[in-house]
């Protein structure tokens, strides 16, 4: 049986004088998420000459347009008539990405403490995390980096009081009721439970993110270098 969304009213606001803000609802919610990829998707499958980009986010869409080429309302209008296109539905197929990662040590400073925090054991901890399919909700915070619904809320565990001002590419972190990976080095705040050698962005590649909005991921546990 199909279980497509009630499709939601579409609410538009001006950002400066080249952007839209577009915005599908006030909660992240799957149901919404599924929209904005839907939306997304049929955007990019039907372009408007002077629209430069668009950003989707859990709820939103953040639009970018040449004033010079295209005016507010031409965009609305192309943004309206997408809404009526073909939704993300249950039958669709998301891509599926299978990270390894291997937890705690030096790899997961975080897991002890974030075990310890739930009343949990650190093997516990790690069963928690890697039983669910994420969704990927949306993208930002820097290239390629996923943020990923679907975290055991038993896990939900708050950023870390003062953050890190290294944090190695491929660390796989967790702060209040999400989950996700660095795919760069930076400074941070996650709770860092492990650390994954899978690449998310390569910017060499015709495609630099591994990971997109609407994506399935499934983390695995490795020791030794296999899977657990």
């Amino acid at each position: 049986m199909k279980n497509d969304p009630v499709p939601l009213p579409l609410r538009f606001s001006p950002v400066g004088e080249c952007a839209l803000l577009v915005e599908l609802g006030d909660e992240i919610l799957l149901d919404t998420c599924r929209q904005v990829w839907g939306l997304d998707r049929q955007m990019r499958q039907e372009p408007l000459r002077g629209v430069d980009f668009w950003v989707p986010a859990y709820t939103s869409l953040l639009v970018h347009y040449d004033p010079c080429v295209v005016t507010p309302a031409q965009v609305r209008s192309w943004i309206e008539a997408s809404s009526h296109g073909k939704q993300l539905s249950s039958a669709d197929q998301p891509n599926r990405v299978v990270i390894p990662v291997r937890y705690g040590g030096e790899s997961g400073p975080d897991l002890d403490s974030v075990a310890k925090a739930h009343d949990l054991t650190p093997a516990q901890v790690v069963e928690k995390h890697t039983q669910p399919v994420y969704r990927v909700g949306m993208m930002g915070f820097m290239p390629g980096f996923a943020y990923l619904m679907g975290l055991d809320p038993v896990l939900a565990t708050p950023r870390r009081d003062t953050p890190r001002t290294f944090v190695p590419a491929g660390s796989v972190g967790i702060a209040s009721n999400q989950t996700g990976v660095y795919p760069l080095e930076s400074p941070g705040g996650w709770q860092i439970i492990g650390r994954t050698e899978l690449s998310l962005f390569n910017p060499s590649k015709q495609a630099p993110f591994l990971l997109s909005p609407g994506d399935e991921v499934q983390f695995v546990a490795l020791k030794d270098g296999a899977v657990l």
